[in-house]
């Protein structure tokens, strides 16, 4: 059996990051660390892009895609809000840019084994034992100290109001200059609307010929492989315009939105990170900040000798004020494309990118509540409490949609 101070089973966002963070240089010793990662195949998942924003000298700005310091949302009338959230900059990462800066630091101060993990469970006297399977077949276990488990959990933690930003998107190269590279689309409502939830463009050029574009909804139910081709045809051409182009690669995602609550410690020696550990802000689908804060700390406390218990990564106010908004954009209560759009009217940039990353103050966090429908909004934080929490649907559903 093998033995490890930390083990980390997954190697995504959360796991990587939390890796990264242990075995960054500095004084004192450092855990040992064993990243279990999914052998080649589906249980691997396929490159990512991950956005956030933050302010200029960040720990990944030499990995940086692109970023941009100027964010434009087009409301349904077609009409461009152009905003700078200065300090802030919106900033693309890929993830194979991440992983490999993350393996060149764990080269030589950790190990990582392609395995399928199948039960972690902890042990009499502290530990916890990992089980699996090699790459090879053959039976795996490892005795740690800790365990972090970034897998999602097999059945999602029961919630009043779940939604799912579901999304596809294609890397474009045009035959001719059509993109602004100093401009980010974060929402474009010029796409046909679901019957509940909203549904939007999003644009992140990376030059004047370049960009990715997404297709995007908030909605109960996932599309077919022809709903998201159909609605990104649709929006390429029908909306952006951009003629001729070749599509370089695609990506496609569904990212769980809801007000369940994620127990972030699952043993007295293991706990979920990520989106299983509650990373996910459930208003926005953001989740690569979240993991940030938690890897930071959970770092910091073992280095320090601490129980390394990830802390919650949003405040129980930002929590609470996102249910009320799923369970009012579920309900059909608001016009989610009108309320997207108000916002980003109403609210300097800064301020409310700020606020979707938690790090506003309740004074702020009142102002921005007096540009939201009040009397829907107060409706539907007066029927919370009454509400009971039950199993989250499949995301798994296909629901064909042509714009």
């Amino acid at each position: 059996m093998l033995h490890t101070d930390v083990a980390i089973v997954g190697a995504g966002a959360a796991g990587l990051s939390l890796a990264y963070r242990l075995c960054a240089p500095g004084p004192g010793p450092r855990p040992r660390v064993t990243v279990l990662d999914a052998p080649p195949g589906p249980l691997r998942p396929p490159e990512r892009t991950w956005c956030f924003w933050e302010g200029p000298g960040g720990d990944f700005d030499d990995l940086l895609a692109a970023s941009w310091d100027r964010l434009r949302v087009h409301g349904p009338d077609g009409v461009p809000l152009v905003g700078s959230p200065g300090p802030l900059r919106y900033k693309m990462l890929r993830s194979a840019a991440f992983e490999a800066a993350a393996r060149e630091r764990l080269r030589t101060t950790a190990r990582r084994i392609d395995v399928t993990v199948h039960t972690i469970r902890d042990l009499p006297g502290g530990g916890a034992r990992v089980d699996g399977v090699t790459a090879h077949g053959d039976p795996f276990r490892l005795r740690a100290r800790w365990v972090f488990d970034s897998r999602p959990p097999p059945v999602p933690p029961p919630a009043r109001t779940t939604l799912l930003q579901h999304f596809r998107g294609w890397f474009v190269r045009t035959d001719r200059p059509v993109f602004d590279p100093a401009v980010a689309d974060l929402m474009d409502f010029r796409t046909p609307q679901p019957h509940r939830g909203l549904s939007f463009g999003y644009v992140l050029p990376l030059g004047p010929s370049e960009a990715l574009v997404e297709y995007t909804e908030f909605s109960a139910a996932v599309l077919d492989d022809d709903g998201y081709d159909s609605a990104l045809r649709h929006y390429t051409g029908e909306v952006l315009g951009l003629g001729r182009f070749t599509v370089r690669a695609a990506e496609h995602g569904v990212i769980p939105m809801s007000d369940a609550r994620h127990r972030r410690r699952a043993g007295a020696s293991v706990f979920r990170i990520g989106t299983a550990g509650g990373a996910t802000r459930p208003s926005t689908g953001y989740t690569f900040a979240g993991i940030q804060r938690q890897s930071r700390a959970v770092a910091a406390a073992l280095h320090a000798g601490r129980t390394p218990e990830p802390p919650p990564a949003h405040r129980a106010r930002h929590l609470a004020m996102d249910a009320v908004l799923l369970r009012a954009l579920h309900r059909g209560r608001i016009d989610g494309p009108a309320f997207f759009t108000r916002l980003f009217r109403d609210v300097p940039a800064e301020r409310l990118l700020r606020f979707l990353d938690g790090d506003t103050r309740p004074g702020e966090e009142f102002l921005i509540g007096l540009r939201t429908p009040v009397l829907p909004m107060l409706r539907t934080l007066v029927e919370l409490p009454r509400l009971a929490r039950s199993p989250a649907p499949s995301p798994h559903r296909p629901e064909a949609r042509r714009p």
